[in-house]
């Protein structure tokens, strides 16, 4: 999604302005954002790995949650609405100031775009580092053929793969291999190669 600046406010305000809202709000170093609708081919890049994960998901005892389910940051009291999210085991919630947050997610899907790519790579990945379950950070270009998986080694280190049109990556969450050219059914991919010239 595209964040676009609404103003200035406290946490506390934040909460009780996101808890009454139409549409998902972020909150970071006091501004609110606004995640405004999304371009018709990140819809398809999030249906079309929606469909890939679920039966995969539901085999191991896992869930997909779509976009406007908000997930608890641990090093902080904010929340994320990533655009993809799958929790294994039973989903476990935290209530903030009235709002229920995912705590336990495994596997994390940002969906970029030019305006929030350095955004999901930078600072959200590390608030995302922060939650104890997360294993898996998949970002997805809907501008360019292009996928990063990262995947946690250890306490310390993530390992970081790109992958191409004509590839395929495995999610060690929920033990699944992906083709990259699955992600992008439904787009005309000579637009997307022309938008990165």
């Amino acid at each position: 999604m595209t964040p676009n600046p609404v103003k200035r406010m406290s946490l506390e305000e934040y909460f009780e302005f996101d808890k009454n809202a139409e549409g998902n709000f972020e909150y970071f170093d006091g501004e609110v954002f606004e995640m405004s609708g999304v371009s018709p081919d990140h819809a398809r890049i999030e249906r079309n790995l929606t469909v890939r994960l679920t039966p995969r998901s539901f085999e191991r005892g896992c869930e997909v949650f779509p976009s406007n389910l908000r997930i608890k940051i641990s090093s902080s009291k904010l929340y994320r609405y990533p655009d993809l999210t799958v929790a294994c085991g039973k989903p476990e919630f935290v209530d903030i100031s009235g709002l229920q947050c995912l705590t336990n997610p495994v596997l994390i899907v940002e969906v970029l775009s030019d305006s929030t790519e350095q955004y999901d790579r930078g600072e959200k990945f590390r608030e995302y580092k922060s939650i104890e379950s997360f294993q898996e950070y998949l970002l997805i270009s809907s501008t360019t053929v292009s996928v990063t998986l990262i995947q946690k080694r250890d306490d310390r280190f993530w390992f970081h793969s790109d992958y191409a049109a004509g590839e395929t990556f495995h999610a060690n969450t929920l033990d699944l291999d992906i083709a990259v050219d699955d992600l992008y059914q439904g787009i005309d991919l000579t637009s997307l190669r022309s938008k990165r010239q």
